[in-house]
């Protein structure tokens, strides 16, 4: 396992909040695994959450159900968006979110460029692994939710 894949959920998690679900995992190492739902769009945009009204309408997806009162993006504009950890190939981890806000309101980023989730997913230890073996997730390299963003 690693990050910058993507886990496909099988029929064993049906009828849960990962029924159906694709996750890119954008952290893994030996405290565990962090990764954002990626085909789940959240109800609102960004720019109908209070504190980024000034924002344009800007899709949001439901990362997972761990910390749902804060966001988390992911992005491939470092040249715009200052102190994100590189991911895998040219997607990074998180970084000023106040640059992707002024990015978007300027119209210098757009939804492909960054991905903005609210919660995320995380397991422990050798949680995901275990699960995987279990046959909860399909691995997989590239996922086409979002055509060439990954």
């Amino acid at each position: 396992m690693k990050q910058g894949l993507f886990l496909h959920s099988t029929d064993l998690l049906d009828d849960s909040f990962f029924e159906k679900a694709v996750i890119f995992i954008a952290e893994y190492n030996e405290k565990g695994a962090m990764g954002f739902v990626v085909n789940r769009l959240f109800p609102r945009r960004l720019n109908e959450l209070e504190e980024f009204k000034q924002v344009g309408p800007f899709p949001v997806y439901v990362g997972g159900p761990v910390d749902q009162e804060h966001i988390y993006f992911v992005h491939r504009r470092p040249d715009v968006i200052a102190g994100g950890s590189l991911v895998a190939g040219d997607v990074f981890l998180g970084g000023d979110f106040k640059d992707v806000v002024r990015g978007i309101r300027n119209g210098v980023i757009g939804e492909e460029d960054v991905k903005v989730f609210i919660g995320y997913c995380g397991w422990d230890g050798v949680e995901l692994e275990e699960e995987v073996e279990e046959g909860s997730w399909e691995v997989m390299e590239k996922a086409e939710v979002f055509g060439d963003f990954f």
